[in-house]
């Protein structure tokens, strides 16, 4: 009986649709609107220990349902935004949230967390990846455009936030399989310069410079930022300072400090949250370890005390939203090649963490900003942009 109280305080504040839990002694219990028709269904196929839940109740959901110790009917991303949208829901509950992991952003550590999740295999992500294997959010300039398309249109809109012009330098801080760099030097006929700890894009895009004959406007190093030499008229960074730790951001926004030429801009692109800085235990331990998402205040503090003006802020909310929902259904599409590369506990870990981010965007739990800076008495650039 007094598992049972545990699983009601749990369940009782966090559900508005209609949602029928049944136990694993069979016995069953409503949850959310009683005056409407069934939404969810959740299955207990076996009981998890209240310490687990009372530890962490994210990261013993997170695990049951990897090892199918939890099924459930209904739309996933949808419950958990309805569970997202619960004031006092187990998402936001202090009394279920007692442990969260403990990091470390050494340069060697750095190097593993990033290996675990960006070197799964360059086979697993053109699995579900457009072709341009771009792993960040898209930009939709109408909800129609393909996912391939938003991406695209996202690499021209930070470039051209950039007032680029032709002949001129831009690093990119990890720079992910390549696009970003590319584009650049084949379009706006700039000299390139990537970054990243991931040997597997490492590999990628020099097979690429090899291919395409662009030894001379495009070079990737395999290297820590905090290990870079020399300035840039622009620097770029996507998806990246989620990666490197609270008490590495103020070093972070130093580097882009250092290493930007005095007339030069910097766009910087990654998930934030409106409110104070988070991180989640079951996505530190099985998807990002090490990661931190950081507030938007939090970041601003940083960019002004390194001495850079913040320019523009942009959120990208829908368009992430959008993204991780067009990813869904591609590797929704790919399940059985997945499982047969991995095995099922991974396809379903992926599942759960792609359509948990897509209803954490969905209800402004996080966010993704794209921040426009340069050195102060800039007057280089022209006045407005234009994109």
């Amino acid at each position: 009986m007094l598992d049972k109280e545990v699983y009601n305080q749990l369940f009782k504040p966090s559900f508005s649709k209609k949602t029928e839990v049944t136990f694993w002694d069979g016995s069953v219990k409503e949850y959310g609107n009683p005056e409407e028709d069934t939404v969810f269904k959740i299955f207990f196929n076996e009981k998890i220990p209240v310490k687990e839940l009372m530890n962490n109740a994210s990261l013993a959901l997170g695990e049951a349902y990897m090892e199918k110790k939890i099924e459930i009917e209904g739309d996933l991303q949808a419950l958990i935004y309805d569970v997202y949208n619960q004031s006092n829901g187990f998402f936001h509950n202090t009394n279920f949230k007692k442990w969260m992991p403990k990091e470390k952003h050494t340069k060697k550590q750095s190097a593993h967390d990033i290996h675990s999740h960006y070197d799964l295999g360059n086979d697993f992500y053109e699995l579900w990846l457009d072709r341009t294997l771009t792993y960040s959010c898209a930009f939709f300039e109408t909800p129609e455009d393909s996912l391939e398309q938003a991406q695209i249109n996202k690499v021209h809109h930070i470039l051209d936030k950039l007032f680029i012009q032709p002949g001129e330098t831009l690093l990119d801080i990890g720079c992910g399989w390549g696009t970003l760099i590319l584009t650049a030097a084949k379009e706006y006929k700039v000299k390139a310069k990537g970054i990243t700890l991931s040997e597997e894009q490492y590999q990628h895009i020099q097979e690429i410079i090899k291919e395409e004959h662009l030894e001379e406007s495009v070079s990737v190093e395999l290297m820590d930022y905090r290990d870079l030499k020399g300035t840039f008229d622009h620097i770029t960074s996507v998806g990246m300072f989620e990666h490197v730790g609270a008490e590495n951001l103020q070093e972070y926004f130093k580097v882009v400090e250092g290493h930007l030429a005095p007339n030069g801009t910097a766009l910087i692109h990654g998930i934030s949250r409106q409110q104070g800085g988070a991180k989640n235990a079951w996505i530190n331990q099985y998807i990002f370890p090490g990661g931190y998402i950081p507030g938007v205040t939090e970041l601003v503090g940083h960019i002004t005390e390194n001495d850079l003006q913040l320019i523009d802020l942009e959120s990208l909310r829908r368009d992430y939203q959008l993204t991780l929902e067009h990813w869904t259904k591609n590797f929704h599409e790919v399940a059985d090649k997945v499982i047969e590369q991995k095995d099922e506990a991974f396809y379903r870990m992926w599942d759960l963490y792609l359509q948990a981010c897509a209803a954490s965007f969905q209800a402004s739990n996080i966010d993704v900003i794209q921040y426009l800076m340069v050195h102060p008495n800039n007057n280089a650039i022209p006045m407005h942009r234009n994109v």
